[in-house]
This record gives C-alpha cells, structure tokens and sequence, in this order.
C-alpha cells in the first residue's frame, strides 16, 4: 500500500514538474515574442511586402546609390533635356523640308509625347527584364532612332525615326532610373531626386551649344548621326544600375492569374457572353492596377490632384524651351547668342537643383504636402514668368527672362518626382508614374503643334508665351488650392473621430487584493 501511494505521489510529482517546465518554456517564449514585439525598429518604407508576395530590399540611402544618382543625372541630361535642343535645328528643318511651324513642332513634340506615353509599357518591361537591361534597351533604341533620323528625306520619316523610335528609347531609360534612385534611397530620397534632377539642368546647358557646334561644322543631318551615337551613352549609365536585390518572384501570381482565368473560363462556357465579359475583366483589371495605378485616381484624392495639375501644368511647360530659339532668331539675333540663351537656362539650373536639395532636406520642410506647396508655388511663378517676354526681344529682356524661368523651373525639377513619392506609397510609385506619364503625353504632344497653329495664324511668337503664361499659372492655382482643401477636409474629419486608446501587449487583469482596496471601492463592490 505505501509502495502504492509513493509510486502514486512520484508520478503525480513527475507531472508537476512536466507542466512547470511547459509552463516555464511557454512564458519564455511569450516574453520572447514580447520583447520582439516591442523592440523599436527602423522604419522601412520599401520593405513593406508587394502584393507579389516578395518583400523589397531595405534602401542603403548611400553607397553604390550615389553611383545610381550619377548615373541617372547622364540619362536625364541624353534623355529630358533632348528634345529642347531640337528647337537649334528648327529653322533648318523647315527649309530643308518646306514645312510650316506646325508640322516641325510636331518632332518634339511626338518625342516627348511618346517618351511620357510609353510608361505602363516600360513598367512591364521593367518587371519581366529589370532596371538595368530596360536602360540599356532604351539607350540602343534612341540612338539608332536618331542617327536614322539623319537618312530621313520626309517630316513623316523624321515623325518615325527622331519622333517614335527616339522617344521610345528615351521612356525606357527614363523611368527606371528614377525608380532605381527611389529604391536606393529613403530617408535622403529628397535630396537624391533634386540632385538627380540636375541631370536635365546639364543637358539644358550643354546640348545646345553642342547642337549649335554640330550645324555649324555637319549640317542637321551630321548632327542627328553624332547625337546619336552621344545617345548610345544611356547603355553605359544602364550598365552601372545594379538592382538592390533578388528580382521580385511573380509565379505565384501568374499562377493565380492562371487559374483565375482557367476558372473564369470554364464559368463562361455556362453563362455565355456575360460569363466572358467577367473573364477578360478579371485578366485585365489586375494588370491595369499594376501598370497604370487608374484606382488610385478614385482612391487616393491628393493623387488625382496632383495627376489633373501636372498634366495642365505640362502643355505649355516645354513649349518655351522649344520656341526660346526660333522666337529669338525671328527678331534678329544671331543663332549663337540664342544657344546661349539655353545654355544659361540649363546653368542656372545646374546652380539651384542642389542647393534646393540641401535646402528641401533640412527639417523644417518635412511635414505633411510642404513639399506640395511649394511646388504649387514653383509652378505659378513659372507661369507668370512667360509674361517677360511680351516686353520685349533684345537680349537683356531675354536674359531677366531665362533667370526667372531657369529659377522656377529649377524648383519645379527638384520637387516632381518628390511630391509624387510622397503621395503615393513607394511600391505604387512605378505605377503611378506610368499613370501621370500617359496624361502628361497627351498634354506634351498637343503643347508645340498647338504653339506652331497660333504662330501661323497670327505671325507673332508672343502668342505663344503668353498661352503658355496661363496655362502654367493656372496650373499652380489648382495644386495649391486642392491640396489646402484636402488638408482642411482631412483635419476635419480627424477632429470629429474619437482616439481609440490601444492597450500594451502585456497587459493583463490582476485582480487586488481585499485588503489593499479602499473603502470606496469596497462599497462599490458590494
């Protein structure tokens, strides 16, 4: 009997200690998740999991990145900067092909509109090959588009070559290396996009006296060949863009996609044409929400804002760049000092971009759409600074006018893409911007023809700064008044919502004991 009860009272000993052991590992590992859980981290904005599944490499916000920000300022300066040196060859296009104001500005005005259009289809590009191989194809396809050019013996021809193909190349380069700089860096990301964005002050500054070298010493036709082969370049500065991490995995999603359809397929055998109708939607709703960001224009206010703005903003943004040189020659100035016009254009900017970096990344300016506003503000006093030129053609008018213009735009340059990653998070920012790039193309495509319809008809190029005066303070208006709205609405709704109070992890009841309770509380028991 007692050997009973001692073999009874070991084993029910043995269980204690089992359980106190299991209890003792499992509030070592609560307190383990708890410590984990309340470990401050960094905060890593690109690390957040795209809906692919994979999860973004952490921004260095240095290193290599500022070989990628070296590398984007010579693709920006070969790629947006270009088409403003066209307006050095503008005169010798139209005698060599006998054609009107419109149909040349239709050479611009097809390369940037092609070069803002073609964004949903870099992005796929971007996806299926990377950053770095997209690059270089668009640096391939812009310099054999423009030494083509140099063969062309009709506008049409020159609309293919120089117009399509060029522009063509210049969106692939283009916009992968400004995601590349948005994945390199986070917490300096302001000031990496102002200091790349000196890349088109560069080009502004040495492409036309280039240009202008290359008339004089080749004709239009030597130049288009030299130039492209200059444009060539694009692939070097693509061999430099070395990804940040392991090319994101999309067979999970093809393989959902495939089976969406697959299903949706055979649900349309049942239910006819409504049934397919489902079936295509399904398919392509997912790629448009990838590629062309079209949700976010009903989901996010402060993006539509800023989409409707920029877009107005770009129709006559460039037209002065590509009209300063015939507006300065047809009233008797010599081609040379026109050039030079540009060339202080592109300097002032080269001067202000990094001190706007400097100055935009200090703290001050960090809080909520400050980087808006004063974009907005950039953008109205562009506007208004078209107006110089209606007091005059001589040189030291024109000269009051590149500084005002060279300034703002300056700002406008540094704040662009910044506004835009600020509105939008990063992993929708390829998206949107391929979004804001097909509505900045239809605006870039009408903007110079439509300024060579009002030279043509009226014989005056004051037309045309003053057209491009209104939209551009109109523009900045708009951005401004509609972001101060969307902060009042906003404010407002958080004033009217009650703060929940979130209680800690470990947190738990602990009920006191009797004798350390007053008697209030005592009373409030019974």
């Amino acid at each position: 009997m007692r050997t009973k009860m001692a073999h009874g009272l070991q084993v029910d000993q043995t269980q204690l200690d089992t359980t106190a052991t299991q209890d003792r590992s499992s509030l070592e590992a609560h307190n383990l998740e708890e410590h984990e859980s309340s470990t401050p981290s960094e905060p890593k904005p690109d690390s957040s999991v795209p809906p692919d599944g994979s999860r973004s490499p952490v921004a260095p916000d240095g290193g290599w990145g500022w070989v990628v920000v070296a590398a984007t300022i010579l693709v920006l300066a070969m790629t947006l900067a270009f088409p403003s040196c066209i307006g050095i060859f503008y005169n010798d296009l139209q005698k060599d092909f006998q054609a009107s104001n419109t149909e040349t500005s239709w050479v611009p005005a097809i390369m940037m509109g092609v070069l803002h259009a073609c964004g949903p289809i870099c992005s796929v590009l971007v996806e299926r090959c990377g950053c770095r191989a997209t690059i270089i194809i668009g640096g391939i396809l812009s310099g054999l588009g423009m030494a083509a050019s140099s063969f062309a013996q009709t506008m049409v021809e020159l609309y293919i070559t120089a117009g399509m193909i060029t522009g063509i190349g210049f969106a692939f380069s283009f916009q992968p290396s400004i995601t590349m700089v948005g994945h390199y860096f986070v917490r300096r990301r302001a000031f990496a996009n102002a200091l790349s964005s000196t890349g088109t002050a560069l080009g502004l500054s040495v492409l036309p006296l280039l240009a202008n070298y290359l008339l004089s010493s080749f004709g239009w036709r030597g130049s288009f060949l030299v130039l492209g082969g200059v444009l060539l370049n694009c692939c070097v500065c693509g061999a430099v863009m070395r990804p940040l991490g392991t090319k994101p995995k999309m067979q999970s999603i093809n393989g959902q996609l495939d089976r969406t359809t697959v299903k949706d397929n055979c649900l349309s055998v049942h239910r006819g044409l409504k049934g397919r109708l489902r079936s295509a939607i399904s398919t392509i709703m997912p790629f448009l929400r990838r590629h062309m960001a079209f949700d976010l224009l009903c989901s996010n206010s402060y993006f539509c804002a800023y989409a409707l703005g920029v877009s107005w903003m770009m129709l006559g943004f460039v037209v002065p760049l590509v009209y300063l040189v015939p507006y300065a020659t047809a009233y008797g100035m010599a081609q040379h000092r026109a050039a030079l016009l540009m060339a202080i254009l592109g300097l002032i900017n080269i001067i202000i971009r990094p001190i706007a970096a400097l100055v935009f990344g200090l703290p001050r300016f960090r809080g909520s759409h400050n980087f808006a506003y004063l974009f907005a503000s950039a953008v109205l006093i562009n506007g208004l600074s078209n107006c110089i030129c209606l007091m005059g053609t001589s040189f030291p008018v024109l000269l009051t006018y590149v500084a005002v213009f060279g300034l703002s735009m300056s700002l406008v340059g540094s704040l662009l893409f910044t506004v835009l990653m600020d509105t939008v998070e990063m992993t929708r920012f390829p998206s949107a911007l391929g979004l804001i790039s097909i509505m900045e193309s239809i605006m870039l495509l009408l903007g110079p023809p439509f300024a060579g319809i009002l030279v043509d008809s009226t014989g005056q190029y004051s037309y045309v700064f003053l057209a491009c005066s209104v939209t551009g303070s109109t523009a900045g208006v708009f951005i401004m008044v509609s972001f101060y709205w969307l902060d009042r609405q906003q404010k407002r709704h958080t004033a009217t919502t009650k703060p929940c109070v979130q209680m800690e992890a470990d947190c738990e009841y602990r009920p006191v004991p009797l004798q350390d309770r007053t008697v209030a509380d005592r009373e409030t028991d019974v």
